[in-house]
């Protein structure tokens, strides 16, 4: 057992064996079978690279016997920061089959957050491109190895320079071991297979491990929800470390189906769109924001895109507006909402549920072990068709975050449900309706900003008393981030100015403050806090003015 990993009790660890949720395999021999299932079938699309199952599956093991040799060992700790290309998922089947575990970080992220994923994680290895546009990985890299002696190993996919090595080496070098090295390793399913990210409204993004035995099942039965067969396609434009992209269904759901993933590196709209009438893609997965961008693109009317069956969107609530545009241009397609958490749970509407179910809910749990309950403060049930806080738990709902105990203590209840901290209301079909949140978290787009860990930046700013982040509507993205500022006397800040001392401090640039006001002083509520609450309908109301006025004028 890893120190710091909260197990699933027992009797219910029993329970989802006996119901067959948990195959007791690693993920390494769960995708053994799909790789010899599937093996001429078309597993992967990178721009004009093709790669079969056998493909993939031979790549993979290749690789894995590399980083053997290199002193990657079961259990080691890997953040890889790569793009949505194939040496990811070929990355990632090599680090299953090592049993090595992957943090799910983003290419977006940079120097504070990596260095953050490797001291919690005590990861041995980073993996990363050479560049993103003029951003070079290697000098953050060289500073997040000098602050944390773990870091041992470094793969660049790119041109290798002083202490790296180059990933694409490693994928094609034939190695020196055999391939029963692999098998001769011994993985427990029940160790953690991945660890993926909190929102963090500490300011710390808590890491959640996710079993290979719950990961599996988790992919397989959100395939067997959103349609999934072999002869699906999924376009993949979210980022593919994100629980959304990689496992629900995502890559390993539609994977395990014999199904063909195009991966693609950006979100704009005509390359999209040229790529489901090229590849014939039946599945699409979007956040709304994405899909408000891809209904309202000119290029939609220039191409076929008769295929698309199935758009899945998840990461925010979406307005029924855009679910009915979107059936208007995309005549085939059933839009799937759904809720999901990177911690587990998952709801999906399905199709044949009502027009109202469809149009107002976010779905219902995927599995009949899916237990939920909404509650309020005091842990109580609230009456159905009343908002209370989301706890659940269920055969892949983690049991606790890796390594808090003291955390973990207050986001779970005694008898082990999971407070989610999302506000709820259960609708009268059975399926659920998405209220808000308790969470101190802006969501743009679909990635959630703890809007602690940007106020602990801001304050360090010397011409700064006191600063709140609150969400602020926005039409693209759902919400966008404004900071609300308490100037020092005398003291003079800008919106310009604020974003550069924050750039100073090497945060990912979705986590910015897009706007800033400067008040003399906060609301509060009548326990003497500062009510963010007040804070955000006094910024929505300047926003819809702001608006208005653009309109008029």
């Amino acid at each position: 057992m890893i120190e710091g990993f909260v197990p699933f009790p027992a009797e219910l660890a029993q329970r989802y064996r006996e119901r067959g949720y948990w195959q007791d395999r690693s993920l390494a021999q769960e995708f053994a079978a799909v790789f010899e299932k599937y093996a001429p079938r078309t597993a992967l699309i990178d721009g004009e690279r093709r790669y079969s199952y056998a493909d993939v599956d031979a790549l993979s093991d290749n690789l894995a016997l590399n980083l053997l040799d290199l002193g990657l060992q079961p259990r080691d700790r890997v953040v890889p920061t790569l793009p949505n290309v194939a040496e990811f998922v070929i990355l990632y089947f090599a680090l299953q089959k090592i049993g090595a575990i992957p943090i799910a970080a983003l290419v977006t992220h940079r120097f504070a957050e990596i260095s953050q994923f490797t001291q919690l994680a005590q990861a041995r290895c980073c993996v990363y491109p050479e560049a993103v546009g003029d951003f070079r990985f290697g000098p953050v890299i060289d500073r997040v190895q000098a602050a944390n002696p773990c870091l041992q190993l470094r793969l660049v996919l790119g041109q290798p320079g002083p202490g790296e090595h180059s990933l694409t080496d490693l994928i094609e070098r034939p190695a020196t071991r055999d391939r029963q090295a692999l098998r001769a390793l011994d993985i427990d399913p029940c160790d953690p297979c991945i660890f993926q990210l909190s929102g963090g409204t500490t300011g710390i993004p808590k890491l959640i491990p996710r079993t290979n035995n719950d990961y599996a099942y988790n992919s397989k039965v959100a395939a067997d929800v959103a349609g999934v067969d072999a002869e699906s396609v999924l376009l993949l434009v979210l980022p593919i470390a994100h629980n959304l992209p990689l496992a629900c269904p995502g890559i390993q759901g539609f994977m395990f189906k014999g199904a063909t993933v195009v991966l693609h590196a950006n979100t704009r709209p005509a390359e999209m769109f040229a790529l489901m009438q090229k590849h014939g893609v039946t599945h699409l997965k979007v956040v709304p924001a994405l899909l408000v961008r891809l209904i309202n693109d000119p290029a939609i009317g220039d191409f076929d895109l008769s295929s698309v069956q199935q758009i899945q969107s998840g990461g925010q609530r979406m307005q029924p507006e855009v679910r009915l545009r979107t059936r208007q241009l995309f005549q085939k397609a059933f839009v799937q909402e759904n809720f999901g958490m990177s911690e587990g749970v998952l709801m999906f509407v399905r199709r044949g549920d009502p027009e109202e179910v469809l149009l107002e809910t976010c779905g219902r749990p995927v599995c009949p072990d899916d237990e939920v309950k909404l509650i309020d403060d005091e842990g109580r049930e609230v009456p159905d068709g009343e908002v209370g806080e989301l706890a659940c738990r269920g055969p892949y709902t983690l049991r606790g975050y890796w390594g808090v105990p003291e955390y973990n203590a207050r986001q779970f209840t005694a008898d082990g449900f999971y407070r989610s901290g999302d506000l709820m209301r259960k609708h009268a079909s059975g399926n659920y309706i998405v209220e808000g949140r308790k969470k101190d978290l802006i969501n743009r787009g679909g990635e959630k900003i703890s809007a602690e860990e940007v106020e602990n930046l801001i304050l360090m700013h010397p011409a700064v008393q006191n600063v709140a982040c609150v969400p602020m509507p926005d039409a693209a993205l759902g919400e966008r981030m404004c900071a609300c500022v308490i100037p020092k006397r005398g003291a003079s800040l800008s919106l310009a100015e604020l974003v550069s001392f924050l750039l100073t401090h090497e945060i990912a640039k979705f986590k910015l403050p897009e706007r800033l006001e400067l008040l003399p002083d906060f609301p509060v509520s009548t326990f003497g806090k500062v009510s963010k609450k007040a804070l955000g309908e006094m910024v929505a109301v300047k926003v819809a003015r702001e608006a208005g006025a653009a309109q008029a004028a």
